[in-house]
C-alpha cells in the first residue's frame, strides 16, 4: 500500500498552519530576538539589492515564475542545511522568506493576503534596519 499524494486543500491547510505559527512567532521574536531580524533584514535586503530594489517587497512585485522558482529550491536547500548544521537562526530567516514569497500566490485568501502584508512589513523593517546599521560606502 502506497501513501497518497496531499490535496491541495490539505497542503494549502497545512501550509495556512504554519504560516499563521510563523506570523506569531515573529510577533514576539520581534520583541525579543535582534539577531534573528538582522539575519531577516540581512538576507532580505541581498536578495533585494540582487534585484535592484530598495527593499523585499518591491523584490517581490518583480519576480518572475522562474526566479520564484530557483529561490524556493535555494531556500529549501539551505534551510535544511541551516537547519543540520544548527543554525537555527539562519534557518528562521529563510522560513520567514520563503513563507513570504509563497503567501503572494494565495492572496484570493484574504487571512493569507493580510498576512503577507504583516510578514513583508516585518521583512521590510528589518531590512532598513540593517541599512541603517551597514550603509553603503560610496568610494
Amino acid at each position: 500500500m502506497t501513501a497518497e499524494a496531499p490535496t491541495n486543500e490539505v497542503r494549502d491547510a497545512e501550509f495556512k498552519q504554519r504560516f499563521a505559527a510563523v506570523l506569531a512567532d515573529i510577533q514576539k521574536t520581534g520583541a525579543e530576538d535582534g539577531e534573528a531580524l538582522g539575519l531577516i533584514g540581512h538576507l532580505a535586503n541581498d536578495l533585494a539589492k540582487s534585484l535592484q530594489q530598495p527593499n523585499w517587497s518591491t523584490a517581490k512585485k518583480i519576480i518572475t515564475p522562474q526566479t520564484y522558482n530557483d529561490l524556493l529550491k535555494i531556500f529549501e536547500q539551505r534551510g535544511n542545511e541551516y537547519h543540520r548544521e544548527g543554525k537555527t537562526k539562519h534557518a528562521y530567516a529563510i522560513q520567514a522568506l520563503a513563507l513570504s514569497l509563497i503567501s503572494a500566490t494565495m492572496r484570493s485568501d484574504q487571512q493569507m493576503a493580510q498576512g503577507e502584508i504583516f510578514l513583508d512589513a516585518v521583512i521590510d523593517r528589518s531590512v532598513s534596519v540593517y541599512q541603517s546599521l551597514n550603509p553603503v560606502k560610496l568610494n
